[in-house]
């Protein structure tokens, strides 16, 4: 292996292509960073794997202007806590859950990432890395050479296997998997869709897909989980759904075979100086009702703008820190929900009893409110400073708008990138308090709500540029101590040097 000098400096270095990385590319991006992914696959996944993505992470997409590029995928029917049925109605404009392939939404987050000026670097493997005070080198391979790569700052976003958090120095505590589910894609099949059923040995789910495959996923009750290296056999997969169904599946022909189970682990923190993690390098969990991906994607929401600040010097202090102190807590109630709902799912006849009060608690409003909020990632809520507006640390609900010219909404303004101020009562006390940010930090928007359409709860609000609110309906004194915490003092001089 020929190893050569230096070849790349640039501002980010993120390690991983799928979804989240990708997203965190575009993030960082439109912050104005310098971004390489690097990847050690050569080309882009096929495989459907994670294709539920949730409210929230619509919403998200909204906010970027991405979801038009989605065209109009399909609804994923009703969700489910454990197994059991639940309503995800909420307040989104895309409440419920949505069907969309990975295999879709990583071309759609590359095809954005790339037109924002994000270099993806396929067939490069990443094998080791050293952090100094003034950036980290990542060690490469790709097509038999060994060369380095240096940035100011590098993230991790390369699975639940990830390299970036062995060599980067992060404790990882938790459990490996006890109970697992084996799941296949499987072609020339016709069996009847089956959601969560429980037989006497064990769980089976099916589902056929418009394009005529068949995912199917099994578990056999008290089976422990399979220490793997490599995906399971086709013969598992078939073995297994005969013991609980009594059905054959051996003249079926596998696309895809893969086994998850029930492992929770977490990273004790998400930043350990240059180096930061997110998505599932950052925490592994249990795919059920597809939390773990949508969970990812908001790390990367959360993370790219406030890296992109700290690059170009616009940042407080602390923004950066921020990124853990908010996501960590959220990663963990997260996960908190995922073995409860493992539990309930995967367990025997001893947990009937628990899913026969579960299933009552979900007949009630506000239990189901509470949890469909939970898994669709609408009651993500950083905590907001003492005495200030209750939808402080929330995310900005949809709300249609009317400007001077045009028609829009609160997640469209939101496109660029930037904060916003959204003034609905003209007050130019608020926007003369706002001015000295609107130099490519803050956009000040003058808007009323459209007659017969409910109001929000606010008449003014300062959003962060992922969507959260971070000032509402308050004196321009307050507004402007919440302007100087997220975005910095003003007139900031931009620079990106070696922070």
């Amino acid at each position: 292996m020929t190893k050569t000098a230096p070849t790349l400096d640039t501002h980010v270095v993120v390690v991983g292509a799928g979804p989240v990385g990708l997203m965190l590319a575009g993030e960082l991006r439109l912050g104005g960073a310098q971004v390489t992914v690097l990847e050690q696959r050569h080309t882009p996944t096929t495989e459907s794997r994670a294709s539920t993505l949730h409210a929230r992470t619509m919403d998200i997409l909204h906010q970027r202007g991405l979801l038009t590029q989605l065209g109009n995928p399909p609804q994923g029917g009703p969700g489910h806590f454990g197994g059991m049925r639940l309503d995800l109605t909420s307040a989104s404009p895309h409440s419920g859950q949505w069907k969309v392939p990975q295999a879709r939404t990583e071309a759609l987050l590359t095809r954005w990432a790339t037109q924002l000026g994000a270099q993806i670097l396929r067939g490069h493997q990443l094998v080791g890395l050293t952090q100094t005070d003034a950036h980290v080198i990542a060690d490469v391979v790709a097509d038999g050479h060994h060369h380095t790569v240096r940035a100011h700052y590098l993230i991790g976003c390369d699975g639940q296997t990830s390299t970036v958090r062995e060599r980067g120095g992060f404790a990882f505590p938790g459990h490996d998997a006890t109970k697992e589910l084996l799941r296949a894609d499987i072609a020339d099949i016709t069996i009847p869709d089956r959601r969560f059923e429980r037989h006497p040995g064990g769980l089976a789910i099916a589902s056929r897909g418009p394009s005529g495959i068949t995912r199917v996923m099994v578990h056999r009750y008290g089976t422990p989980a399979t220490p793997r290296t490599t995906d399971p056999t086709f013969e598992e997969v078939t073995t297994a759904w005969k013991h609980v169904t009594g059905e054959d599946l051996t003249h079926g022909r596998p696309t895809w075979l893969n086994a998850f189970g029930n492992a929770c682990r977490q990273a004790d923190r998400y930043r350990n100086g240059r180096i930061l993690l997110a998505g599932d390098a950052a925490h592994h969990q249990m795919p059920v009702g597809g939390q773990a991906l949508n969970l990812g994607l908001h790390d990367a929401f959360n993370l790219g703008w406030k890296l992109a600040a700290h690059l170009r010097g616009t940042a407080p202090p602390d923004l950066l820190d921020s990124y853990h102190n908010e996501r960590h807590p959220v990663g963990t109630r997260i996960l908190g929900n995922i073995t409860a709902q493992a539990l309930l799912l995967l367990g025997g006849p001893e947990v009937e009893p628990l899913r026969a009060v579960f299933g009552e608690l979900l007949t009630l409003p506000p239990a189901r409110t509470h949890l469909a909020a939970m898994i669709s990632g609408l009651d993500h809520t950083y905590p907001p400073s003492p005495g200030h507006h209750h939808l402080v640390g929330t995310p900005i609900p949809y709300h249609h708008l009317h400007t001077t010219t045009e028609t829009t909404d609160t997640f469209t303004p939101l496109q660029s990138g930037r904060g916003v101020l959204l003034n609905l009562t003209n007050n130019p006390a608020l926007t003369q308090r706002a001015t000295p940010w609107e130099d490519g930090r803050v956009h000040i928007l003058h808007a009323t709500v459209p007659p017969g359409t409910p109001p929000p709860a606010f008449t003014t609000a300062l959003l962060r540029p992922d969507g959260h609110l971070a000032w509402a309906d308050s004196t321009p004194t307050t507004l402007e101590a919440a302007l100087h915490r997220w975005f910095g003092p003003p007139q900031a001089q931009p620079r990106t040097t070696t922070r």
